[in-house]
């Protein structure tokens, strides 16, 4: 009769038949997959008898357990690899999206206006998946939504790679454990990376990137980096833990975290450094702080996800990239306000209409207002230009002590570019040869800034009314100035000064000087009616004031001389060549003023 088998040796026995070796039968199965429940317990029973036999006899390493950790090591790789797949797109959206594109974006390049490209059709298709974003007042990239963490593989497959783990733990084979999940997960992070348009690129690739592929590249990794933090890695963290958690190696998880995660984060993280670390231009700004304020907003998920000792070197990167983020927004800001005072563009705007660079610098001041809450704890010192008296021709005075308590540094900054931007209008300005078209452009110019700042309401609050009424009284007095250049030369033609003569046989009048003085008015005004027809006030209410203004000069002026001196020149020979024009033809004619276009042909037609 033959004695019974040992525990140990039957324990043995059942691990030498699953020998994972080229020459063994059993190479190319697989327990976990192959077998029902009871046929792999009863492995794992006999892997947990080899241990505690060779522990309590204090002998080395057996052949037959490096023979069944070759095969949990095989079985651990085969689990993974047939329940690892990218995460599915469903995945991607989060509960709460606050991501805008902005309404109006206007590219000024100085002295070079272009218009924005539009978004290409990669990002709309990558577009539909996200939920429709809320409206708010707000571009900046605020969210609600926080950590949420998804299966990444089947409950029953995760306790069966916990199983092995703590086998493969217990007989000294952690690292190799880590080794085979790190190399299996990794390519699973990477894949949904790829899916999220998380390249592969190096921050000098990055850095020569077209900064018009950039902005959709931004747009991408701002949703990439949400979806990365909160659901991919957090999960990832969450499988370590149910894998490798309590497996009585501390830190066990932390490190198979790090070990499968440090080369994607380092990848997604790198693209936001190396923006924060480019070239700095004014078009970049509000991309620089829609990346701050989304990672702003990510921190405390990466805080919580990256909370481990081994993990530090993210968190680090991650504040890191933060704070040069914000270095980059005000760089730019200084830069922007020096740009403006140097632009150099000297050609005139035709018929003195708003200059391109007023529109830019209105537009994007605008955007900035939208970024307020962020730019005001950026922000925290007064411009370095603008001193209260410059002995620099080249730079406004301008004294910010009437502001000190009453506004935010952010709104200094925005008073003194508007200040810089005057200005550089008023040196514009100087090259038109027409005076009256002058400051007809000031008047464009400063009532389109004024017109902005009242149709925001943040602008307007950070300005305050008492700047914004200074600025009204600018624009007002350029068209006073307007006025005066061009309409005292033509009303002087309706003076009574220099017509009444003395003398017995005489009515009073000269005749020869009233002639002379209806064909001064009419030459001034067929001149002034043709230029100014041409010049343009592209806001109606302004255009239609103004004509008003002129209206209210002229038609009385004229109607006044034309009642003392009509019969004069109508009881002489061809009063037609003197008196050209009715009151209702000046009206009329006046209607022509500042549309941009050629004259009509009433007054032409008159005067033929």
């Amino acid at each position: 009769m033959e004695s019974p088998e040992s525990p140990l040796s039957a324990a043995e026995n059942l691990i030498l038949r699953w020998d994972p070796s080229p020459s063994s039968d059993s190479r190319d199965k697989m327990i976990f997959s192959s077998f029902h429940r009871p046929e792999i317990d009863r492995y794992l029973d006999a892997v947990d008898e080899l241990q505690k036999s060779l522990a309590a006899a204090s002998l080395s390493p057996s052949p037959a357990l490096q023979i069944a950790m070759a095969r949990l090591e095989d079985e651990f790789r085969s689990i993974l690899l047939s329940h690892t797949s990218p995460i599915q797109s469903d995945s991607f959206s989060e509960s709460t999206h606050s991501e805008f594109s902005i309404s109006e974006s206007t590219h000024y390049e100085f002295a070079s206006p272009e218009l924005d490209k539009e978004e290409d059709e990669s990002e709309k298709q990558f577009n539909h998946q996200e939920s429709n974003a809320s409206t708010a007042s707000s571009y900046c990239y605020k969210s609600t939504s926080s950590i949420r963490e998804i299966d990444l593989i089947p409950g029953e497959a995760a306790y069966d790679l916990r199983c092995i783990a703590e086998r493969m733990i217990a007989a000294g084979y952690l690292r190799e454990c880590i080794q085979v999940y790190a190399s299996v997960r990794k390519s699973a992070v990477d894949a949904s990376l790829r899916l999220l348009s998380v390249e592969k690129l190096s921050i000098g690739d990055i850095q020569k990137l077209e900064w018009d592929a950039l902005e959709t590249k931004i747009r991408r990794w701002i949703r990439a980096a949400r979806i990365s933090v909160r659901v991919l890695f957090a999960s990832e963290r969450r499988l370590c833990e149910l894998i490798f958690e309590d497996s009585g190696t501390p830190g066990a998880d932390d490190a198979c975290f790090m070990e499968t995660i440090k080369g994607p984060a380092i990848q997604l993280f790198n693209f936001a450094e190396a923006i924060s670390i480019s070239k700095r231009s004014p078009e970049k700004l509000f991309k620089i702080l829609d990346l701050h304020d989304a990672l702003s907003d990510l921190m405390p998920d990466i805080d919580s996800v990256f909370e481990s000792k081994s993990s530090e070197s993210i968190r680090v990167q991650a504040v890191e990239i933060l704070s040069r983020l914000a270095e980059a927004a005000r760089g730019i800001l200084s830069e922007f306000e020096s740009a403006i005072l140097r632009e150099p563009s000297r050609i005139p705007v035709p018929g003195g209409t708003i200059h391109p660079l007023t529109r830019y610098v209105m537009n994007y001041i605008s955007l900035i207002s939208d970024y307020k809450q962020t730019l005001i704890e950026l922000i925290v010192s007064k411009p370095s230009t603008g001193p209260r008296y410059s002995s620099d021709p080249n730079v406004p005075d301008m004294d910010f002590s009437e502001y000190e308590g009453q506004t935010s540094t952010l709104a200094l900054h925005l008073i003194w570019i508007i200040v810089i931007l005057q200005f550089n209008l008023d040196g514009k300005s100087k090259h038109y040869k027409d005076t009256s078209l002058a400051h007809l452009f000031m008047m464009n110019n400063v009532h389109y800034i004024v017109q902005k700042i009242k149709g925001s309401p943040e602008l307007r609050e950070m300005i305050g009314d008492n700047y914004l009424r200074k600025m009204t009284g600018k624009f007002r007095f350029s068209a006073t100035n307007y006025e005066r250049a061009t309409w005292v030369r033509v009303l002087y033609c309706l003076r009574d000064e220099g017509l009444h003569v003395s003398g017995s046989f005489s009515s009073g009048v000269s005749k020869s000087a009233l002639r002379e003085r209806f064909k001064a008015f009419n030459s001034m005004f067929e001149e002034v009616h043709r230029t100014q027809a041409m010049w343009l006030i592209p806001e109606i209410q302004l255009r239609e004031e103004l004509r008003i203004s002129i209206l209210e000069k002229l038609i009385p002026a004229y109607r006044s001389f034309l009642g003392r001196f009509r019969s004069h020149i109508e009881s002489g020979r061809h009063p037609e060549n003197y008196i050209k024009y009715s009151v209702e033809d000046l009206e009329n004619a006046v209607l022509d003023f500042f549309e941009g276009s050629p004259v009509s042909q009433h007054l032409r037609k008159r005067s033929e």
